[in-house]
């Protein structure tokens, strides 16, 4: 054997041992224990093939710590995303897949629907079912696959936080925004009562709504039927900011609940001494009978970007920032009586779209080159995320 190939055999060797020691170390495909009690940790889903191809390519080029990295950001719990297209037997078929294999592995499938007619405002995301019938069938097919199985249900983002009103796709009796409340009203009055699932409606995130107008959002969405709601989804938010946020959120919806109204609510943007004192004064519902919130924390290890001054006519800086990170692992004991879960319901590695910041493209202008679509694999930014991560996914 020459040395040449030694050295190749011994990285090969390298390689598998890291590889094999990061799958070791993570929990999500722990063989399904033999009696049935409540789901102990949280399911983990086959890998995006765009990963599987990234890792293979960084052993090639003996990358070892990029493609452990890689592969342990691919290891951990994330959602499921459900973006319809097929009929409602192979909808039904495929969610009942996802839902029969957390069951084997006693884990909680996330299930984040996005089907929503009118989806993302015709945008990156654009899609979504033909009409409130062709939703509703979808929803029926998905509550059939769910069964009596536990399930965590992320119910549309960007649903409620960007209504049809919002991006002149209604006309001006609010005939698409009243179709849009209605539509999530009746996923809401499907999936919740079903024996083991928790539904939580858009609320956008600590950046973009304040607390007085979100609120009456959800409440016309019909969070009052809901377990809770979720922030952050496929944003960058700090935890910290995101927790008072959910404060603020469910405290107001309790507030409104007893007769109050929104507008007399604090949100974000007061005090946080000011606000807390009006929580104190105002607000005293145990945290067990408010509504509870989940946040994403994939991408929001470092914090939100912040665009240079002055470059860019429209930033997005939601859209495929630089130097982000993953941010805490996805866990169901948060220490907060109103936070119910930490997930990674955005896929880390997959591209939010391609973002030209108010340029002319095709280029993203940060990145020098043109991001992939939405949705697609995007290697350049899975190692951002991984490199930057705040905790580091490695064990």
């Amino acid at each position: 054997m020459t040395a040449r190939a030694r050295t190749r055999t011994l990285s090969v060797a390298a390689a598998t041992a890291a590889l094999a020691a990061v799958t070791a170390a993570a929990p999500a495909h722990a063989a399904a224990p033999a009696h049935s009690a409540p789901p102990a940790a949280l399911y983990t889903p086959p890998s995006d093939p765009g990963a599987q191809a990234q890792i293979l390519d960084l052993l090639r080029h003996r990358q070892l710590k990029d493609a452990a990295g890689v592969l342990a950001m691919t290891l951990t719990p994330q959602a499921v995303w459900f973006n319809g297209g097929g009929t409602p037997a192979d909808v039904q078929k495929s969610v009942q897949a996802t839902v029969a294999s957390a069951a084997r592995r006693h884990a909680l499938p996330v299930l984040a629907l996005y089907n929503i007619p009118g989806r993302d405002c015709a945008q990156y995301s654009a899609g979504g079912a033909a009409d409130t019938a062709d939703y509703e069938a979808w929803i029926d097919a998905v509550r059939a696959g769910i069964g009596d199985r536990p399930a965590d249900v992320i119910l549309e983002p960007d649903s409620l936080a960007l209504l049809p009103s919002d991006c002149g796709m209604d006309d001006a009796q609010g005939t698409r925004t009243a179709e849009r409340y209605d539509q999530i009203h009746y996923a809401v009055d499907a999936l919740e009562p079903l024996a083991g699932t928790k539904v939580y409606l858009d609320a956008g995130h600590s950046g973009w709504h304040n607390v007085n107008d979100i609120v009456p959002r959800l409440i016309a969405g019909g969070v009052g039927d809901a377990t809770g709601f979720f922030l952050n989804i496929s944003n960058y938010r700090s935890d910290a900011e995101l927790a008072w946020y959910g404060k603020l959120v469910s405290s107001c919806l309790s507030y409104v609940s007893a007769g109050g109204d929104a507008a007399a609510c604090p949100n974000q943007y007061w005090p946080t001494a000011d606000a807390q004192n009006w929580l104190d004064a105002n607000v005293t519902t145990a945290p067990s009978a408010m509504k509870h919130f989940v946040t994403d924390t994939s991408r929001n290890g470092q914090g939100p970007w912040t665009p240079p001054a002055g470059v860019y006519s429209a930033p997005q800086d939601w859209c495929n920032p630089p130097g982000r990170g993953t941010g805490a692992r996805p866990t169901l004991a948060t220490g907060d009586p109103l936070q119910d879960a930490k997930l990674w319901v955005k896929i880390p590695g997959q591209s939010d779209g391609q973002c030209t910041r108010g340029t002319a493209g095709p280029d993203d202008p940060e990145r020098g080159y043109q991001d992939p679509a939405a949705g697609a694999w995007f290697p350049q930014q899975a190692l951002e995320l991984e490199r930057n991560a705040d905790p580091n996914p490695l064990p």
